[in-house]
């Protein structure tokens, strides 16, 4: 979750979820070895222009740095690790449901976080609040301190509550992909980041291959449920 939400602090927020949208390239090749997970050749090919569509972006975005790309891309991968393994545990235990595993994983990653952000960032608190009050007033940054920490509490819980619905972690993220859409758009509405025209056409190329990838997952289960039948 670190990760997840460092590089829009370092990057555009629209260009953070671009890259971010690469996240079903994670899940298909973690899948395999951790659920036993495998994917015929045309659902692979389908996630190379969500990879294009991600370089094409990176190419002439103003605010690139590298520091804000590895984050998100590390954000990939924990993201990721975070959905397979979940769902392992919840196809392992039947007796927990998405919700109660949310949290557990959240008062567990909270004895992790405390110690970590005492010893790493405990100077830092007492500057950083109070440049927060003074540019954006008590008010403000409180009330927007607590909304998003309820959004982005209940966007974890319904993630969880979706993949305890049956869908695999490379559909939920996949999902997560087409969201990143909303984000991107509203975030250069909102925050006025100058898109370049190579930015437009990489993001339309990785929102196409999600489609391609939704199209190439149909007709693998369509495959595989014949097979089926035939036996």
């Amino acid at each position: 979750m670190v990760n997840a939400l460092l590089p829009i602090m370092q990057v555009a927020v629209s260009f953070a979820h671009i890259i971010k949208s690469a996240e079903p390239v994670f899940s298909v090749i973690l899948s395999g070895p951790i659920l036993g997970q495998t994917y015929p050749w045309y659902v692979w090919a389908s996630l190379l222009p969500i990879v294009g569509g991600c370089s094409l972006s990176a190419m002439k975005e103003l605010s690139f740095n590298w520091a804000g790309f590895n984050n998100a891309m590390i954000s990939n991968l924990g993201m990721v690790l975070r959905n397979v393994y979940s769902k392992k545990s919840l196809n392992d235990y039947k007796h927990i449901d998405g919700i109660n595993l949310f949290g557990l994983i959240s008062i567990t990653s909270l004895i992790y976080c405390v110690p970590a952000a005492l010893f790493v960032e405990r100077h830092m608190w007492n500057t950083a609040w109070e440049t927060a009050v003074m540019k954006l007033g008590a008010t403000q940054f409180y009330q927007l301190l607590g909304l998003s920490g309820l959004f982005y509490h209940m966007y974890n819980q319904a993630s969880y509550m979706v993949l305890d619905q049956g869908i695999s972690p490379v559909t939920f993220s996949v999902g997560n992909t087409m969201k990143r859409v909303a984000v991107v758009v509203s975030s250069v509405m909102f925050f006025r980041n100058p898109v370049s025209l190579l930015n437009w056409v990489g993001s339309g190329v990785a929102i196409l291959g999600t489609y391609m990838y939704s199209l190439a997952t149909d007709k693998a289960k369509e495959e595989a449920k014949k097979r089926k039948a035939a036996y």
